[in-house]
């Protein structure tokens, strides 16, 4: 124990610097599988052909990602001949494939922002990622993120699971008690599309089938940084531009997104 006490001593909190600089330490993100161009149709098939959950499709030569769909299982990184590219981002969040781009909030929620986090029927993955932001390496305080346990101080409703059958109704009581305006944020593959539950009579596939998704993030489980980073977005502190539908946003491939601070 004594050693915890003065290595904490010695090194204090030792915070990202995100988003005022790029976080670059390992292991900040799992990364994810991109489109990718194959030399011929047959190599783009077999691709496709690995994934579990339907998430990749081959257009000729080129296996396209459906990263609404994607469950990281990685297959089509170490599970075929001929891998699909990777890249290790982590600004993930894009705007409903329903609803298009949404708007972000704006002042004067850009240092203030209260957040309503709502399990529902999540398998503990992306409630643990969520989690992660309150420790001290994220620690979403110093932006002026917080976490409310009452959906009336709530600006934004932030969802993981697939939303199961007896969590239905209180997702709905959460959402009308919120006052306006308000942002529902949809965190992970289950939560976006059902993911591996998909729709049964215990499962409703999604929380768009629920409520309104003003964004999406991506992600079985998306990591701590692709969370706050659609925190960022929906407070109006990153570039609206990239609020976009996930069918029209610019490939990864282009590179990360830069966030511009007020």
């Amino acid at each position: 124990m004594s050693f915890w006490f003065w290595h904490g001593l010695r090194n204090g909190i030792q915070s990202t610097r995100y988003p005022h600089a790029p976080e670059t330490a390992p292991g900040v993100t799992p990364g994810r599988p991109v489109d990718t161009q194959f030399s011929s149709a047959e190599e783009a098939a077999e691709a496709a052909a690995v994934c579990p959950t339907g998430a990749i499709h081959a257009e000729s030569a080129r296996a396209v990602v459906d990263l609404r769909k994607c469950i990281w299982c990685q297959r089509c990184r170490f599970g075929c001949p001929r891998p699909l590219h990777w890249e290790t981002s982590h600004t993930w969040a894009a705007g409903s494939a329903a609803r298009g781009a949404a708007s972000p909030l704006g002042s004067p929620f850009g240092h203030s922002l209260h957040v309503m986090v709502v399990d529902a029927g999540d398998c503990g993955a992306c409630l643990n990622e969520v989690k992660q932001l309150n420790n001290p390496l994220y620690n979403i305080h110093r932006l002026g993120i917080f976490f409310t346990p009452t959906p009336r101080a709530a600006d934004v409703l932030l969802v993981v699971g697939p939303v199961s059958e007896n969590m239905k109704g209180p997702l709905l009581k959460t959402y009308e008690a919120m006052p306006e305006p308000k942002r529902v944020l949809a965190a992970g593959t289950c939560a976006i599309t059902g993911g591996v539950f998909g729709r049964s009579f215990m499962s409703h596939g999604g929380v768009p089938s629920v409520l309104p998704v003003d964004l999406e993030i991506p992600g079985d489980p998306p990591p701590p940084l692709a969370i706050l980073d659609a925190l960022l977005l929906t407070a109006g502190r990153a570039k609206h531009s990239t609020l976009s539908n996930p069918e029209t946003a610019p490939s990864p491939d282009h590179g990360p997104r830069l966030v511009k601070l007020p």
